[in-house]
């Protein structure tokens, strides 16, 4: 695995106690580092940067990643789906479109972190997922080059 596979492993357990206890990004960051605090003794845990940022601007584009989720999970109300799953695809869909992360990578950490925190009938469910907003997000890149030259 990428070495920043551990900072999306953190972000998404971050992820996950925000989404369940409804608290901020902010908050949710300090309460992992507090708990690594207390589970290592004297010890301050390393700063993780890049959980941070993923975290924070997962939470700050929720709305629109919800939104594509809703969109490309037929039949699936996000409020239906299995926290972690959600969390999953929040994430893979900040880092794809927020960080421009390629697709290809976000979509097998993504699968990753599905078969370790969730399951293997969430794994084509999220990858699906994850997929069709690579496709939509290409078909607007190919799309915006003809509207801006006129060509239609």
């Amino acid at each position: 695995m990428p070495a920043r596979y551990k900072s999306r492993q953190r972000a998404l357990q971050v992820l996950f106690q925000c989404d369940i206890r409804s608290i901020d990004a902010p908050e949710g960051v300090r309460a992992y580092y507090d708990s690594l605090y207390l589970e290592e003794g004297d010890e301050v845990p390393e700063q993780d940067s890049f959980m941070e940022a993923l975290v924070e601007g997962t939470q700050a584009s929720l709305a629109a990643c919800d939104e594509l989720i809703g969109k490309h999970s037929a039949n699936w109300r996000i409020e239906r789906m299995p926290l972690v799953d959600r969390n999953i695809l929040r994430l893979g869909i900040h880092e794809m479109l927020g960080l421009g992360t390629p697709p290809a990578v976000v979509i097998d950490q993504a699968i990753a972190l599905a078969r370790r925190f969730s399951g293997e009938e969430s794994v084509p469910f999220i990858n699906g997922v994850l997929d069709a907003v690579r496709r939509e997000q290409l078909a607007n890149q190919r799309e915006a080059p003809r509207q801006a030259s006129g060509e239609d």
